[in-house]
């Protein structure tokens, strides 16, 4: 699974990188951060038609937008049910309702400079603890982690109130393989620039889509982290910074900005 990862390039970085003829404005504001958590606001590369003037939409555009972690299905009571729908499971896209009608026409790319696993303590170990993990590509690239996403309207909000539309995403994984599996059985599935087209293509259906969702991931270091990054009110910097297996007292420090 993908419970935590970090992004902290800047906007204009990810625009050059994904080829983005636009960057919301609310992205702009977006601080960075080593540790987002469920719930959370990211940043998603979409594509979707220019909304015009006068109402009418014009060409698809690759945009950066914001979104919330957490799906909420356009049909869900509210939007509680977003924290338990984080993760999509590739395997499963085209069958389940939470997902299968933003898997059709809303996917997108989430950008992270890597995510974390925590690995369980070995059989036998002394030690109860789980060892946190940064995984991030070896070129330094960013990742493009495949996601979906959906709008949810609030019923309790006028039709005129600009925040009664809420934006809502999930990150696709899949079944871990290699080295990564002996860290966790689950991984994001990570899309190459080869893939990305044909990914975010809202022309592309949900068939035609899940065809990507096998093509082979970059390559991938493990860094062992400071235990630090378990706790959702810690960020900065220092949680990727490489420790001993066991982690190391002196770098849980820090506080969410």
């Amino acid at each position: 699974m993908c419970g935590r990862y970090a992004s902290f390039r800047e906007a204009q970085d990810l625009a050059d990188e994904f080829a983005l003829s636009s960057i919301a404005d609310d992205v702009r504001l977006m601080a960075p951060s080593w540790n987002i958590a469920p719930t959370d606001a990211v940043r998603m590369v979409v594509e979707r038609p220019v909304h015009l003037a006068d109402g009418s939409y014009g060409a698809i555009e690759r945009t950066l937008r914001s979104a919330r972690w957490g799906l909420v299905p356009s049909w869900a009571k509210g939007p509680a049910i977003g924290s338990t729908l984080i993760n999509a499971r590739a395997e499963t896209l085209l069958e389940k309702p939470a997902f299968r009608r933003a898997f059709a026409t809303r996917r997108a790319l989430l950008p992270a400079d890597g995510y974390y696993e925590w690995q369980p303590p070995a059989a036998g170990s002394a030690s109860k603890t789980k060892q946190p993990f940064y995984v991030h590509a070896t070129d330094g690239a960013p990742l493009a982690m495949a996601g979906v996403y959906e709008f949810w309207k609030d019923p309790t909000k006028a039709d005129d109130d600009p925040t009664r539309w809420l934006v809502s995403a999930a990150v696709v994984t899949t079944t871990a393989t290699d080295e990564m599996g002996r860290i966790h059985d689950r991984q994001p599935v990570i899309l190459l620039p080869d893939r990305w087209d044909g990914w975010l293509d809202p022309a592309v259906d949900g068939a035609g889509a899940a065809a990507h969702l096998a093509s082979p991931p970059p390559r991938l270091e493990f860094t062992a982290v400071s235990p630090a990054v378990s706790k959702v009110t810690t960020n900065g910097p220092h949680l990727i910074l490489p420790v001993s297996p066991s982690g190391r007292a002196d770098l849980d420090r820090g506080d969410r900005t």
